[in-house]
């Protein structure tokens, strides 16, 4: 690459450059499976290095989406055969209450879908959302899907947008960053919304 990348982009090169598709499967699993690596980030690099020559997009496209997939198909099961004992032990350490667990069972019930195919797009929840899932016993076929049909969007959407950015990644990446963070601060606005709008549906029936 001849232009210059921006931080996290210019870290991971040489080790794309050496490693190639095994480096790329391994942070996009690691990356969905609970563990905070630059799974994103090589992602995107791997599609810009694709749009140069250096990498065949296709190849790029199936690695990815087939890691992004097992890695949050291993925190479902993370979460689904230990969370709960986790839970019970060790969770009012960290004000995760029965009645919060139960609450968040019933929001999962309700909106797991939605969380499970967006979160991707947020870090911190594209690490946890499996484990999640898992934990709050969310349907495995249920999963499956919406794990499926956020892997396809991630995967697609970051692929599509390394390949085409090329020699503009610089400025592009910083923006999508910066976009990244409204995106966060935005769903968190949703689910403070929602559990106002619960709050309040509990006062009614009272």
């Amino acid at each position: 690459m001849s232009a210059p990348l921006p931080g996290p982009l210019d870290g991971l090169a040489p080790l794309l450059e050496h490693y190639g598709y095994p480096a790329l499967a391994a942070f996009v699993l690691l990356d969905n499976c609970g563990i905070p690596a630059p799974g994103q980030t090589i992602l995107v690099l791997a599609a810009v290095y694709a749009g140069t020559g250096h990498l065949n997009l296709a190849a790029v496209i199936v690695i990815a989406l087939v890691a992004a997939i097992a890695g949050n198909t291993l925190g479902y099961v993370i979460g689904r055969t230990g969370g709960r004992a986790f839970v019970h032990r060790w969770g009012s350490y960290v004000l995760l209450t029965p009645a919060r667990m139960e609450r968040a069972d019933g929001f999962f019930d309700r909106h797991g879908g939605k969380v499970v195919t967006v979160a991707r797009f947020v870090d911190g929840l594209r690490q946890a959302n499996g484990i999640i899932a898992g934990t709050t016993g969310m349907d495995a076929r249920r999963f499956t899907f919406f794990n499926v049909l956020g892997a396809v969007l991630w995967v697609g959407v970051w692929s599509a947008f390394g390949y085409l950015a090329g020699a503009n990644i610089g400025t592009v990446y910083e923006r999508v960053v910066r976009y990244q963070l409204w995106l966060l601060v935005a769903l968190g606005v949703v689910v403070a919304a929602l559990a106002v709008h619960q709050v309040l549906r509990r006062r009614a029936r009272r």
